[in-house]
């Protein structure tokens, strides 16, 4: 305050310098004492089994908390609660993960609204973890460099964009509210080079031509943004069907709301659909990516001269289907025997 004085002092004698120089250090310090002893607040949040509490105090209170919540959660609800993943960490220094989130306590003097204060200092920010965000680069990485997957080769363009598409809209929407959102730029940069060599392999061309054919121009709120586009025709009575890749623009969206309860679209699922939303690999019974290998007719499964027949072919042979849930390296594996280089053995 003694500042603050001092600056309207200044500016009253006409001189708005010295007032500007005294107003910039009366930035600098805390508008409140961050060091009141007696000063307490506790926060708390939870979805389903994640739960985070936000304690402003010392460190020897917030670890009585923790020893608190372990009794309860011992005696009262016969639930043991894990050391290894409840963690104390300091909000300035080391976020704290929740939600696939990083949490941190903001903090920045140049941030000012319009009234010239201070406005994110102490409010909680959302981050997205660099974990994260190399998990996500990684599925489309071999060697340091985005491959073709060849995994998608038998699908069309249209197919093959829309599901790149699918993955990078999940993950870039449920980011919108962090305030590096900027930093999916990178995931965005690697997925359409997978995309686009994947194209190009398909189609047996190069990527540069890929680009020129597909790369289009599309409008958005903030300015232009460059997407892939593949639009396949319906006949003359009906638009056709568009796909694109991008067209997500990566700002922070503070008020920005995440639908977890979509509408219900009540409708007979196929058995295909269903073993699918089962998540379940039909060769090693894993639990996560599942994917649907499909053949063209059944004769393909007795091929002549095979002298052993894997087990993906004995399996869908035995159950007479065309189509097979297995998991990502389960599927890889299978497109292994079926690709050489450019060819599909016949």
């Amino acid at each position: 305050m003694a500042l603050l004085k001092a600056a309207r002092a200044q500016w009253k004698r006409s001189d708005p310098q010295g007032a500007g120089a005294l107003r910039g250090q009366a930035q600098c310090l805390p508008s409140r004492d961050p060091h009141d002893p007696r000063f307490r607040r506790l926060w708390y949040v939870r979805y389903a089994d994640d739960w985070l509490l936000g304690f402003s105090g010392p460190r020897h209170e917030a670890e009585q908390i923790k020893h608190q919540l372990a009794e309860f959660l011992r005696d009262t609800l016969k639930l043991e609660l894990s050391q290894e993943k409840t963690l104390i960490t300091h909000a300035r220094t080391e976020g704290a993960r929740f939600l696939g989130y990083d949490i941190i306590t903001l903090d920045a003097d140049d941030k000012q609204d319009h009234r010239r204060q201070r406005c994110i200092n102490g409010a909680p920010g959302l981050k997205v973890p660099r974990e994260v965000l190399r998990s996500k680069c990684a599925r489309y990485l071999c060697h340091g460099k985005p491959p073709h997957l060849p995994a998608r080769l038998p699908e069309t363009a249209y197919r093959v964009l829309t599901q790149y598409q699918a993955e990078y809209r999940g993950v870039g929407q449920y980011y919108l509210v962090a305030f590096n959102v900027h930093r999916l730029w990178e995931l965005h940069r690697v997925m359409e080079l997978s995309l686009a060599k994947t194209l190009a392999d398909k189609h047996r061309t190069t990527v540069n031509r890929v680009f020129r054919q597909y790369q289009r121009t599309v409008e958005t709120p903030h300015g232009t943004l460059k997407v892939l586009e593949v639009a396949v025709s319906r006949g003359t009575d009906q638009k056709p069907r568009v796909a694109q890749f991008g067209g997500i623009e990566l700002r922070w969206q503070k008020h920005a709301r995440l639908n977890d309860h979509p509408k219900e679209v009540f409708n007979r699922r196929s058995e295909v659909v269903q073993r699918l939303l089962a998540q379940v690999c039909e060769l090693c019974g894993a639990t996560e990516h599942c994917q649907v290998h499909h053949v063209r007719k059944l004769a393909d499964l007795h091929q002549a001269g095979r002298r052993e027949k894997p087990r993906w072919v004995q399996r869908m042979a035995a159950r007479h289907r065309k189509t097979l849930v297995v998991c990502q390296n389960c599927h890889e594996v299978i497109h292994q025997e079926w690709f050489s280089g450019r060819r599909v053995k016949k």
